[in-house]
């Protein structure tokens, strides 16, 4: 039994008395690169991470559902005809139920306890891994099998209509979807999911900004909407149709122009990875990452100063042998790095010397690839 689950059996044993009837978990995620384009149907490389969020579950007798979360003692209570937004955690965990519902699953009221790991924003999508962990909890109590892409649509639909955060299907794919020791390709429009084995040297470094990213304040949902303006000029469904040419052809507002020309060549760095991931070309994954960082910077506007320093340190430190970018929806968070294993020692002493200036304290590693199932 891992410490995590432990804590969680722990935890639910000390509010509600006696066992849970099933835990359940999903991992957190890395994207490797592939950003902000999965609302415009288009292409990404995320990586599952060991860190993980666990739900300990037990149903009642009635419709109450009762929840605490243990990583900071908060807890909600509510009954499932009188669902309501309360601006904070739970409401990810009541989208979620509010959206099996609609989907016409049974759900009954249950005691929950929930315990994680993920440092919360960081873009390692500690959000959606609450919602499949909750989801997998709820199916576990029918015996229902667990769907990865009816899972992940569950989980997105409670973040667009009632977390009111505009996200495409990324996160929640990534998490329900990715296997441990492999990449996953996702074709955001197809909603297939391409597993890609890690080479057996490769490792994903990832660092802590510790500048906390935030995502419903309206930035997202502005560069969204922006998306969807430049695929209507251009008269395609999607971003993820149009080309650099009808792009540079197309007269559109010069923030939108750019807006656009990052996805458009962000899906093509992220097919690119994937070929260069198969056969373990660090040089050309270095080179597409720290394009995708430049292009996140320059064109799509979600580094900040401090992500910016990490990544071109990062880059510098690893020359040829890998890059590093930003990762997750932006306005800080960490910075990912893919290299190879011994290039990933050299590179986190580099880290442990480095203050880059901007910090009292050297930048933290905080995850690595999820190489087995959770015990």
């Amino acid at each position: 039994m891992s410490d995590l689950d432990a804590r969680v059996r722990a935890g639910f044993a000390n509010h509600f008395g006696g066992v849970p009837t099933f835990v359940a978990w999903a991992p957190g995620r890395v994207n490797l690169i592939g950003e902000h384009t999965d609302y415009n149907d288009g292409f990404a490389l995320p990586a599952a991470v060991a860190e993980e969020t666990r739900i300990a579950i037990r149903p009642r007798a009635n419709n109450i559902v009762n929840a605490v979360a243990l990583d900071f003692d908060a807890t909600d209570s509510f009954a499932l005809d009188a669902i309501a937004k309360t601006g904070g955690w739970a409401d990810y965990l009541r989208g979620v139920i509010i959206e099996l519902c609609r989907k016409g699953y049974r759900i009954g009221g249950a005691d929950i306890a929930i315990a994680g790991n993920i440092p919360k924003g960081t873009g390692l999508s500690s959000s959606a891994s609450l919602e499949i962990a909750v989801i997998r909890g709820f199916l576990a109590l029918d015996n229902l099998p667990f769907d990865p892409v009816a899972a992940a649509l569950v989980g997105q639909a409670a973040e667009n209509d009632f977390v009111g955060m505009r996200c495409g299907n990324l996160d929640q794919l990534a998490v329900a979807g990715a296997q441990p020791g492999a990449a996953v390709l996702i074709d955001c429009r197809r909603l297939s999911l391409s597993q890609i084995p890690l080479p057996p040297d490769c490792a994903i470094v990832i660092v802590q900004s510790g500048v906390e990213r935030g995502l419903v304040d309206g930035a997202y949902n502005d560069r969204r909407a922006q998306c969807e303006e430049a695929a209507r000029i251009l008269g395609v469904a999607a971003l993820r149709d149009a080309t650099m040419t009808m792009l540079e052809a197309a007269d559109m507002p010069d923030i939108v122009f750019r807006r656009a020309r990052h996805v458009i060549t962000e899906n093509a760095r992220t097919l690119a990875a994937a070929g260069a991931l198969r056969v373990a070309d660090y040089a050309t994954l270095g080179w597409l990452m720290a394009e995708s960082h430049a292009s996140m910077r320059d064109d799509f506007e979600i580094t900040v100063p401090l992500t910016d320093a990490l990544a071109d340190f990062m880059n510098a430190a690893l020359a040829v042998r890998g890059g590093a970018r930003q990762t997750g929806g932006g306005f800080g968070g960490a910075v990912v790095a893919l290299t190879d294993s011994a290039s990933s020692l050299d590179l986190g002493k580099a880290l442990r010397r480095s203050r880059l200036g901007c910090s009292l304290q050297p930048p933290t590693v905080i995850g690595s690839p999820s190489r087995k199932q959770p015990e």
